[in-house]
């Protein structure tokens, strides 16, 4: 998910340069919201993964 949001960041970039303000906003605000739900899935798993207490096997 981090690489599409990467991804839509580098067409906002793109169509930024080239005039193309429509839709390198539009492309911003999709990378925007991707990277958000990266984060959000990255906390929940590191708590879930956290609260499961499994320790590394010695």
């Amino acid at each position: 998910m981090l690489y599409w949001a990467v991804v839509c960041l580098v067409i906002a970039i793109v169509a930024g340069i080239l005039g193309f303000g429509g839709i390198a906003g539009t492309a911003a605000g999709f990378a925007k919201i991707l990277f958000f739900i990266f984060l959000v899935l990255l906390v929940v798993s590191l708590v879930f993964n956290t609260l499961k207490g499994r320790g590394p096997k010695l």
